[in-house]
C-alpha cells in the first residue's frame, strides 16, 4: 500500500514530468530505481542508515545513478535525502509508475497458462484486450500447471478466467447443490 507521503512525492515528480515532457523517460527511470532497490537490499539499508550522512548518500547517489538518469531524478533523490523521505522511494517510485501508465494510456496483465504461450497467441489477447479497453496493454504470460487448460487474464481489477480447472470447480459446485452439471 502506498503511504499518503508516496503519494504527494510521486505526485509532484508526474507534475514535473508532465511540464518537461519527460513522462516515459521518468518512468522507465523509475522501474531502473524499482529493480535497483528489489535487486539490491544492501542499497536500501544504506539509504536508510543514520550514520551515513545526508552528503554521502548524495555522493553515492550520484555516482551510482548520475549516468543511469536524467538530473531531474538526480535532484529528486537528494530532495528525498533532504526531507528525510529517502525510505519512501520504492513507494514513490511505484506511485510514479502508476501515474505514468494512466497517462499513458497503459494497462500491465497477467495471462495465467498451464504452458508458455506463444507470441503470436500472446499479441492476439493483447490486440483483444487493447480493442476492448481502448488501452495500450502490456501482458506477461505466467505459467500455472494446475489449470490443466485454457487461460486466465488478469487486466486491473478485471479476470477472465476460461481455464479447465474453472469449469471442473463450477462444475464439482453445481453437483455439489444437487443440480444438474
Amino acid at each position: 500500500m502506498v503511504t499518503e507521503v508516496a503519494e504527494r512525492y510521486a505526485q509532484g515528480l508526474f507534475e514535473l514530468a508532465k511540464e518537461n515532457s519527460t513522462v516515459t523517460e521518468k518512468k522507465n527511470a523509475a522501474a531502473m530505481l524499482k529493480d535497483a532497490l528489489e535487486q539490491n537490499p544492501e542499497l536500501r539499508v544504506f539509504l536508510r542508515a543514520v550514520k551515513v550522512t545526508g552528503a554521502e548518500k548524495k555522493r553515492f547517489i550520484e555516482k551510482v545513478f548520475g549516468e543511469a538518469v536524467d538530473a531531474d531524478m538526480i535532484r529528486f533523490m537528494k530532495l528525498l535525502i533532504d526531507k528525510g523521505r529517502i525510505s519512501y522511494l520504492d513507494q514513490i517510485m511505484t506511485e510514479y509508475i502508476r501515474l505514468a501508465n494512466d497517462y499513458l494510456g497503459i494497462e500491465h496483465g497477467i495471462v495465467w497458462s498451464a504452458r508458455a504461450l506463444k507470441e503470436d497467441d500472446l499479441a492476439r489477447i493483447r490486440k483483444a484486450l487493447t480493442a476492448k479497453t481502448g488501452k495500450n496493454i502490456i501482458l506477461e504470460n505466467k505459467i500455472n500447471p494446475e489449470l490443466i487448460a485454457g487461460i486466465k487474464v488478469t487486466v486491473g481489477n478485471n479476470v477472465t478466467d476460461v481455464t479447465m480447472k474453472n469449469k471442473i470447480d463450477s462444475m464439482k459446485q453445481t453437483l455439489l447443490k444437487g443440480g444438474q452439471a
